[in-house]
């Protein structure tokens, strides 16, 4: 992953920025507090506390090298304001055979299904770029099906 250029809106750079001051200086503080105490109980060879303590430590030190390595290979952009085409940042309404759907095209690192965040690099966002409003668009998903869509409204 060391050759992934990363894209970040201005947005998904701040939550990472965010997360990485939380991690660094609370999270930190607390795991190393954990330590601290579990050693207390004596035998560490034998001792669940520490040993789930020095894990989460471990993940949330590579969480932390892994933001870190994002917010500096990372590419921030901002949606252009006077675009009518789909670019990285837009809020796109799309009609998917009669349902009404919204996303937010964000760069993969940011990506979020659940809330309606996805990566320019998905199907789905890959195709929505560049194309405006009016535009019918058709794309095969992940799992092999058609999906079509109707752009019915761009965001900025």
């Amino acid at each position: 992953m060391a050759d992934r250029d990363y894209i970040l809106t201005e947005e998904g750079k701040a939550k990472l920025e965010e997360e990485l001051h939380y991690l660094e200086t609370e999270k930190r503080a607390e795991i190393g507090e954990r330590i601290k105490v579990a050693r207390e109980f004596g035998d560490i060879s034998e001792n669940s506390e520490y040993d789930d303590a020095k894990n989460e430590q471990g993940m949330m030190e590579a969480r932390i090298a892994e933001i870190t390595r994002i917010l500096g290979d990372a590419t921030v952009v901002s949606a252009p304001k006077r675009s009518n085409k789909v670019n990285i940042g837009s809020v796109v309404t799309v009609d998917m055979g009669g349902r009404e759907r919204v996303f937010t095209i964000v760069g993969g690192a940011e990506a979020d299904a659940a809330a309606g965040k996805i990566s320019n690099e998905s199907p789905v966002g890959a195709a929505l770029l560049g194309h405006k409003k009016g535009d019918a668009i058709s794309t095969t998903g992940p799992t092999g099906r058609e999906i079509n869509m109707e752009i019915l409204k761009i965001e900025h």
